[in-house]
C-alpha cells in the first residue's frame, strides 16, 4: 500500500499525465505537462524507481556537475501536484516521465496506486503523433476513451482501435479496468515537420484540457512561441516549391473536410475559450506563492531522477534542434520513425497517421496509423513519437 506523507488532502484532484517517447510526436505531449508544472510551481513528491521499469541502455542515465561534484540523473517518471486557485481551486496530479522499457503492468498498477491514495476523480493522458496535417491550420486534438458513459458525457469519442499501442493506451485500459474515469488527448503534428519542440500542438493540446475539465491554464509564452514556430516552417516551406505544393494540398483537404464545422461547434467552442480569457483578467494568484501573472513559457527536457510486462524498447531521446528543410512524403508511402504509433489512440484521418488528423479530413480519434517516420530533409533524429488513442 502507498502512504504519501506530506501530501495535503487534495481538491477535486485531476491526474494529467504524458510520456516521452513512441505517443509523444514533436515532445508536444510532455511539454504540455512540463508547462503546468513550471506555470504552477508544482511540487515533486514520488518518483518510480527507476530499476523497476527502464532499460538503461535504451534511456540512458545522464552524469552531471553541481558545485564540481559529479551526480547522476536516473530516467524515471516523477508526480508532482499543483493548486490551482481561484474562486473553485482544484487540485492537478501531474504525471511526466517516459514511456518504461519493462513491466507495463506493474508501472501502471503503481500510478493507480498513487491515484487512488489521493483521491483522483479523473485521469487525461496526453499524447502526440504524425498525422497529414497542414502546419498553417488549427492542430486537431481528438479526446477518446474506452468508457461509453463517459464518452457520452464528455462529448468524446469512444475508441474502436485494435492493434499494436503504447504506454497510453495501456494505462488508459489500466485505469478503465480499475473503475476510474479516464480519457486520452490527442495531437497531430505535422509528419513533414516533426522535430520537437512543437508549441503550436503543445497549445493545442492545453486549451483541449482546458475546456475538458474547465480550468482557465496561463499560457505564459507559448502563444508566441507557437506563431514563432508557424512563421519558421512557412519560411522553409516556401524555400521548395515541391514542398509548398504538397502544404497547399493538405489545406485544402483539411478545408474541405471541416467546412461544416467551421460555423458550428468549433467557433462555439472558441468564442467561450475568448470570454474566459477576457473576463478573468490575466491568469490568477498561483497558490502558496502569491505570485500572479504567467510565468516563463514552455519547457522541455526529459523527466529523470533517481505486474510484468513485455519489454518494449523503442524510447529514443529527441534533440531540440530547429526543423530542417521539410521533405514531403510521396503518396502512399508508409512512415516510420522506428517508433511506429500507438494506435490504441489514433485517428484514421488519412490512413498514415493516427488519432488526429490525417488528411485534413476530421479525423476518427479511434484508429491509429502505424508506424510514421516522416523526417524533415536533412535531418536523421528521430522524430515525432507517433501515438495512440
Amino acid at each position: 500500500m502507498i502512504e504519501l506523507e506530506g501530501v495535503p488532502e487534495l481538491i477535486d484532484p485531476v491526474m494529467v499525465a504524458a510520456f516521452e517517447g513512441w505517443n509523444d510526436a514533436g515532445d508536444a505531449a510532455s511539454t504540455a505537462v512540463a508547462h503546468l508544472d513550471k506555470e504552477w510551481k508544482g511540487e515533486v513528491f514520488a518518483a518510480l524507481d527507476a530499476e523497476d521499469y527502464y532499460d538503461f541502455q535504451v534511456n540512458r542515465p545522464t552524469v552531471w556537475l553541481d558545485g564540481g561534484v559529479r551526480k547522476i540523473t536516473w530516467p524515471t517518471t516523477r508526480l508532482s501536484v499543483v493548486r490551482v486557485g481561484g474562486d473553485k481551486p482544484r487540485d492537478l496530479v501531474l504525471v511526466r516521465g517516459i514511456e518504461p522499457s519493462m513491466r507495463w503492468r506493474s508501472f501502471c498498477n503503481e500510478l493507480l496506486g498513487f491515484a487512488h491514495e489521493l483521491g483522483v476523480e479523473l485521469v487525461v493522458i496526453m499524447g502526440a503523433l504524425l498525422g497529414d496535417t497542414p502546419h498553417t491550420r488549427p492542430v486537431p486534438v481528438s479526446g477518446v476513451t474506452s468508457d461509453p458513459d463517459l464518452a457520452r458525457t464528455m462529448d468524446l469519442e469512444e475508441t474502436k482501435y485494435e492493434g499494436p499501442t503504447g504506454i497510453v493506451g495501456i494505462l488508459q485500459e489500466a485505469c478503465t479496468h480499475a473503475g476510474v474515469p479516464a480519457v486520452s488527448l490527442w495531437a497531430a503534428v505535422p509528419h513533414y515537420v516533426s522535430q520537437p519542440p512543437n508549441p503550436k500542438a503543445t497549445l493545442a493540446l492545453l486549451n483541449r484540457l482546458e475546456d475538458l475539465i474547465d480550468l482557465r491554464i496561463p499560457q505564459g509564452e507559448l502563444a508566441e512561441d507557437a506563431r514563432a514556430w508557424q512563421l519558421g516552417v512557412d519560411q522553409l516551406a516556401a524555400e521548395d516549391s515541391e514542398v509548398a505544393e504538397y502544404v497547399q494540398s493538405l489545406e485544402e483537404a483539411r478545408d474541405t473536410a471541416e467546412l461544416p464545422e467551421a460555423s458550428g461547434e468549433a467557433i462555439a467552442r472558441e468564442f467561450e475559450r475568448y470570454l474566459r480569457r477576457r473576463d478573468g483578467g490575466g491568469p490568477g494568484p498561483v497558490a502558496g506563492t502569491g505570485q500572479v501573472g504567467p510565468g516563463p513559457g514552455q519547457v522541455g527536457g526529459h523527466a529523470t531522477d533517481g505486474g510484468d510486462g513485455a519489454a518494449y524498447l523503442r524510447d529514443a531521446p529527441s534533440e531540440r534542434t530547429r526543423p530542417p528543410k521539410p521533405q514531403p512524403r510521396p503518396e502512399g508511402e508508409a512512415k516510420d520513425d522506428g517508433k511506429g504509433e500507438d494506435p490504441a489512440e489514433s485517428s484514421p484521418e488519412s490512413g498514415s497517421s493516427g488519432d488526429a488528423g490525417a488528411s485534413g479530413a476530421k479525423g476518427d480519434a479511434r484508429d491509429e496509423a502505424k508506424g510514421d517516420d516522416s523526417h524533415v530533409k536533412g535531418d536523421d533524429s528521430d522524430s515525432g513519437d507517433s501515438s495512440e488513442d
